[in-house]
Formats: C-alpha cells, sequence, structure tokens
C-alpha cells in the first residue's frame, strides 16, 4: 500500500474563465499577463484559460473559476500527483478543469465550489496557502 503524497497548492487570487475560440483562431493579445494563462490548441478549437476580467464580452467563456497552483516543480517521475488531489475533490462532489505545465499542475474549481474543494484538501492532508478567509479554512 502506497500513501498519497502530502502536497502545498497555492490559490492565485484572480478570478478566470474558460474560453473557447475558432480552432484557427490567433491567440488573443487580451488573454496575455496576469499570474496564470493557458493556450491550447486541437484540431477543433483553441482554448484559452485567463483572468475573467479581460475577456471580451463576444467571446464564449465559462466564467467564475479559481485558481489552485500545485506548488512544484514536480518531477516527471512522480506518481499518483494528481489523484492525490482529485480522489478528495470528486469524493467532496467538486469538478475541476486541471492543467498542466512542465513544472506542475494547476487545479480550476469553479467559485461556488472553493470552501468546499479547499475544505477536501485540507482534509486529505494537504496544504491550501492564500485561501480567501483563512479564518474559515484553519492549517
Amino acid at each position: 500500500m502506497t500513501t498519497s503524497p502530502r502536497l502545498t497548492l497555492d490559490l492565485l487570487p484572480d478570478s478566470f474563465a474558460v474560453c473557447q475560440l475558432a480552432a484557427d483562431a490567433a491567440v488573443p493579445e487580451w488573454a496575455a499577463g496576469g499570474p496564470f494563462v493557458s493556450v491550447t490548441r486541437t484540431a477543433d478549437e483553441l482554448s484559452v484559460v485567463c483572468r475573467e476580467d479581460v475577456v471580451p464580452g463576444d467571446v464564449r467563456c465559462e466564467p467564475g473559476w479559481r485558481c489552485l497552483r500545485l506548488v512544484g516543480p514536480i518531477p516527471f517521475t512522480a506518481v499518483g500527483v494528481r489523484a492525490s488531489l482529485l480522489a478528495p475533490l470528486a469524493d467532496a462532489g467538486v469538478g475541476i478543469f486541471a492543467v498542466s505545465t512542465f513544472d506542475t499542475d494547476y487545479l480550476l474549481v469553479k467559485d461556488r465550489d472553493l470552501d468546499q474543494a479547499v475544505e477536501a484538501l485540507r482534509a486529505a492532508k494537504h496544504t491550501v496557502a492564500g485561501s480567501q478567509d483563512s479564518s474559515r479554512h484553519p492549517e
């Protein structure tokens, strides 16, 4: 039996949106900047995750996401890292949108689910720094 790693996550201060543009769209200038931006192109779409307040009104998007950054870097050889985060969130009924980079992972949860997500992660022995109201989320 293996034990799940104890991980540290930082809550980024902004609200984010997940946007969908046409597959052949240029990467929009409005998306640049902020503590986290993710751009993914597939044959079907261009997805952009960025600060919610910069998204033009005519862009298809899902607003209202908060972003938890896994403190890294996380080596590619690490096993079970994302599972140790996703299992307690799934058990708590919290949906996520996940993005990986070379160094780490980012988990986005809807703002309405943030308190529940932080509680579930802390109950699983993970550390969540930068939460909105530390008095509601004691370590």
